[in-house]
């Protein structure tokens, strides 16, 4: 083919060439700054960090439905901007489930899921999806292809998870709210790490569809708020609740045997909650319940399930058991939606999202209706507590979150503490909310509570009115209550250990603790005192106050042979392991021939491995 004279001119024109090349490299200039930009996003560069704070996987924008004319009242959530984990179908968008390898092996999604239509629907706008744990299996919200979300409130450690992109969403003001899902407290722990609401509903109360499942039986769609209002405000929408209800008395049960698994201080949140409930008119004064014991007595099929050669008590011994139930029952279930998928495509994943996908796929499950009818049991248990005026107070996290770009992976009992508590309302069904409640010694303090199945209304309501007492309290209490301190007579508080004795040998555990208090009042200095409290605090359960005055003893007398013994058993029913076996080693070091240190230091061997 013949050129154009007019072509072959303009060809030759130098300037020509200037405008081409000045186009090709600005061709080039974006494709790298797009891959620079993916990189950094990859790797959670500290300019993508200020950007989103890593949170978001996606942006688009999805607009709300048209705003009815007047008279109508204005919709719900209208001017309110949310974002959705990356596990809601938003049609035509891939769903990414936290993985490359998922997103590749998907088509775009045909519909949008109900829970989003519906937020559209009462006025919301909806402006992207959110990073999680791989196929939100996980509870640190750490992922190795999208990279960790940065928590706005401790930007050296990690946000929670599963939905972990949502929470740091709401936490860095980037929306007013979004949606996660949670399974085995990937609402509700991430919640607390990053000092946000965060609402569990009721098993079944909303929509799932378009919604990939991680386990039907645990799954619930849930959601994040700074703002109580707004907490409650998509609440009434997604659940689509009364607006008036009559009112009812509320009945106040605080776990002590929970917060026992916790570092959330006890006599704080205590104090704080009994300050807020004096001031207000409906609530009774809180009752402490131990919510183990109680398990223990209603839910028999769990039996079956203890651990052999354990030394926990009881109640926390159920507790251990029904997490265990929980994870074999999110195991079955994933396998039986991801087996075929995972064996086809053999997909990249990170130390930790693999350890829990192989254990699900690889795990051979028998008598699988022992499961269910454990959670049938549970629920029923639940319902009988709480009725339908009650509130159980308990802690939502039981440690501080773990540091980011940690080499460690995740240990087991870090894991494990954290799903003994939240197994309570993923095993029932219950809705329960995290409420932060400011910070402790520089972590983020918080509390939950929960409600029997189906009564959302009854607890978001409970919520939105004693938020504002609740932050008032929170934020006029001291870091610490202090303790009465009285300088004595020795030989007073002598007689009041040895009244302590005897009341301890008589089985009277609540009184010889009273006593060994009153010695201490007298002199702090001797550490029998606190060696023998910590004695009668184990027979109460009270298992954090006795490794603290374990610790206490064992600051005045490096050699007190009990104490390291009562703390070793304290931390083993905390479900420290490690540190309880330190503990027992140490008395071993003292007296080699301690048959019980021994004894128990075998024992926490076998357990560990």
């Amino acid at each position: 083919m013949v050129m154009p004279k007019s072509m072959r001119i303009s060809a030759s024109n130098p300037k020509l060439w200037i405008v081409v090349a000045i186009g090709v490299t600005g061709i080039i200039v974006l494709a790298e700054a797009e891959r620079r930009k993916r990189r950094r996003r990859r790797r959670g560069d500290k300019v993508f960090e200020r950007e989103d704070f890593g949170a978001l996987v996606k942006r688009f924008e999805l607009l709300p439905f048209p705003q009815p004319p007047p008279p109508a009242a204005r919709l719900p959530l209208s001017g309110l901007t949310f974002a959705v984990k990356d596990i809601f179908e938003v049609k035509g968008q891939v769903t990414g489930f936290g993985n490359p390898d998922w997103e590749r092996t998907h088509d775009e999604a045909e519909n949008t899921a109900a829970a989003i239509t519906i937020l559209l629907k009462n006025g919301a706008t909806c402006v992207g999806s959110t990073v999680l744990d791989e196929l939100s299996f996980g509870i640190t919200g750490e992922n190795v292809h999208y990279g960790t979300p940065v928590n706005p409130q401790r930007t050296s450690h990690n946000p929670g998870g599963s939905s972990s992109g949502s929470a740091v969403a709401v936490a860095a003001q980037l929306v007013d709210f979004a949606l996660g899902t949670d399974t085995i407290g990937c609402v509700r722990i991430p919640a607390a790490y990053c000092g946000v609401l965060g609402y569990r509903p009721s098993h079944g109360a909303v929509s799932m569809i378009g919604v990939l499942p991680n386990s039907q039986s645990l799954d619930t769609v849930g959601w994040f708020a700074r703002d109580p209002s707004i907490l409650h405000r998509v609440g009434h929408s997604l659940l689509k609740l009364n607006s008036i209800e009559p009112r009812r008395t509320r009945r106040i049960l605080f776990a002590d045997d929970l917060f026992e698994l916790s570092k959330i201080p006890q006599q704080r949140t205590a104090y704080i909650l009994n300050k807020v409930v004096e001031n207000l008119s409906g609530y009774q004064a809180p009752k402490s319940v131990s919510l183990g014991q109680y398990i223990a007595s209603n839910v028999p099929s769990l039996k079956r399930f203890y651990e052999q050669s354990t030394n926990l008590k009881s109640g926390t011994e159920t507790l251990k058991a029904l997490s265990a139930v929980m994870i074999l029952l999110q195991r079955y279930e994933f396998k039986t939606n991801y087996k075929e998928w995972v064996n086809l495509v053999k997909p990249k994943l990170g130390p930790d999202a693999s350890d829990h996908v192989q254990a699900a796929i690889q795990t051979d499950y028998e008598n699988i209706k022992d499961l269910y009818i454990v959670r049938a049991e549970v629920r029923s248990a639940l319902q009988t507590l709480l009725k339908d005026d009650g509130l159980l107070v308990l802690p939502t996290v039981a440690d501080s979150p773990l540091k980011r770009d940690s080499k460690k992976s995740l240990s087991s009992e870090f894991f494990d503490r954290a799903v003994v508590l939240s197994s309570i309302s993923s095993m029932s069904g219950c809705c329960q909310v995290t409420v932060p409640l400011g910070k402790q010694d520089e972590d983020l303090s918080s509390v939950s509570f929960a409600a029997c199945h189906g009564s959302d209304k009854f607890l978001l309501d409970t919520i939105l009115d004693i938020h504002s007492s609740l932050q008032e309290q929170a934020s006029l209490t001291s870091h610490s209550l202090p303790l009465v301190n009285t300088n004595g007579h020795l030989d007073a508080s002598e007689l009041l250990k040895e009244k302590g004795n005897a009341a301890f040998k008589g089985r009277q555990w609540n009184k010889a603790v009273s006593y060994y208090s009153e010695a201490i009042k007298l002199n702090e200095t001797i550490a029998t005192y606190y060696s023998n409290r910590a004695a009668a605090y184990l027979e109460l359960g009270c298992f954090r106050q006795a490794e603290e005055d374990c610790s206490k003893a064992i600051s005045l007398d490096k050699k007190n042979v009990k104490a390291y013994l009562r703390r070793g058993t304290a931390k083993e029913s905390l479900i420290r392991y490690k540190e309880a076996a330190e503990d027992f080693k140490h008395a071993l070091v003292l007296e080699p021939q301690n048959k019980a240190a021994s004894i128990a230091e075998k024992r926490l061997r076998k357990l560990m491995s």
